[in-house]
């Protein structure tokens, strides 16, 4: 590598993209091509990078193989910040295992923290747990270690463990200053700021009000029974029974717990779970299998009792009864919690990431675009969505459960 390539690769590890084009701009071998790919993905312009890493790739040939890894690995990013979920992760497995056999650390712990991240995003975080045990980040670089810290801190955040998030943030941010990276910093300090914003919403007997992550964490260790509408589970203290797949089941727990300790109307649980407003003896009927349907599933946490005017929920060991929601909630609040990231997503990654199908989300993109609150841009398979993020709402924390498949 010669002088110029040397220093606009420093330049670029220090976050100083134009300082590195201002020495290869012009020129079109396959570091320099490589390399302000790099810095024009630092600048913004996505479409450019990848096209020419793409290029650099193509250029350094096979007898490369460690410049093409690197390459890929500068694409993987790429496209996990352009919130392309398509990229192959065999390819980022292959082009780090390369960087592996030839001793470049470094580098592929950086892939290995891309892979991590894209876990994070789509929700598997005992897989992103498992890739996180992989390494040390000891002897990582600073802009390494705080990549790294900023992982545990996500896993921590989502587990809801306040201490360990709030340890990993400091460590991440000790590591971004030492970085000099302005860029890293500010991404820092931003994920910080999560910890001060409202998680979730309190729906108790008597009041409703907004919960930090640190509150959240208190409640759920409380021993109170609650009926979680952010992961779709009832839990006590020993107990947690999911009910994402029975939206009709979660909808009648959710009902009864909001009344607790009264009881709820026939009428009221046949709107809430089946939209019913005008109900016939079918619906009524419906509603008795159904009602049976939660007392199996709930027999362990408490008992679901007929009264004159409808049913009651009666916990069995705990001894108060709350409801833990989303910020924001609403026929489309998962998407528009993905949304107000501040990223721009394709509709085939938000299906992706909600786990529901591609139908339903272009369905749900559709309504939001007519209403205002999200924007498309581009077109085809470029065509992209963003929004701004709603005041107050912690846009990463306790996500709503996956939309209902269209």
């Amino acid at each position: 590598m010669d002088s110029l390539t040397s220093a606009a690769a420093q330049a670029l590890a220090t976050g100083d993209p134009l300082g590195a084009l201002k020495r290869i701009a012009l020129r079109n071998d396959a570091p320099a091509l490589a390399l302000r790919g790099i810095a024009m993905a630092q600048l913004g312009d996505l479409v450019r990078a990848k096209a020419l890493l793409r290029k650099a790739a193509r250029a350094f040939g096979a007898k490369e193989a460690v410049s093409r890894a690197r390459c890929i690995v500068a694409e993987a990013e790429i496209a996990l910040v352009s919130r392309d979920l398509s990229f192959s992760g065999k390819a980022l497995d292959a082009a780090r295992a390369t960087l592996e056999r030839h001793g470049d650390a470094s580098n592929a712990a950086h892939a290995r923290h891309l892979e991590i991240r894209r876990l994070l995003l789509i929700g598997r975080l005992e897989a992103a747990e498992r890739e996180l045990s992989k390494f040390d980040a000891a002897p990582l670089p600073p802009a390494l270690r705080a990549a790294h810290e900023l992982a545990v801190a996500g896993v921590a955040i989502r587990r809801v463990r306040t201490s360990r998030a709030r340890e990993a943030l400091a460590e991440a941010e000790r590591a971004a200053r030492q970085s000099g990276i302005p860029a890293l910093v500010a991404e820092v300090e931003n994920t910080a700021l999560i910890l001060g914003t409202p998680a979730a919403r309190l729906i108790a007997p008597g009041e409703e009000r907004s919960l930090l992550l640190e509150e959240v964490e208190g409640l759920l260790a409380s021993g109170a029974l609650i009926v979680d509408a952010c992961r779709h589970v009832v839990r006590d203290a020993d107990t947690t029974v999911s009910l994402t797949t029975r939206p009709v089941l979660f909808a009648l727990a959710r009902a009864l717990a909001e009344a607790w300790p009264a009881d709820v109307s026939r009428s009221t649980l046949l709107v809430r779970a089946f939209r019913a407003k005008h109900a016939d003896e079918s619906h009524r009927a419906r509603l008795r299998v159904e009602i049976g349907r939660l007392r199996t599933k709930l027999k362990a946490l408490a008992k679901v009792s007929a009264t004159a005017l409808g049913f009651a929920l009666a916990p069995r060991r705990a001894l108060k009864v709350v409801v833990l929601a989303p910020p924001v909630e609403g026929e489309y609040a998962a998407v528009l919690a993905f949304l107000a990231d501040g990223e721009s997503w394709s509709s085939s990654a938000l299906a992706v990431a909600l786990g529901a199908s591609a139908r339903t989300v272009q369905r749900a993109l559709d309504a939001l675009t007519t209403a205002g609150k999200v924007q498309p841009h581009g077109r085809g398979r470029a065509r992209r969505w963003v929004a701004r993020p709603v005041p107050g709402f912690a846009t990463t924390l306790l996500l709503p459960g996956p939309l209902p498949r269209g």
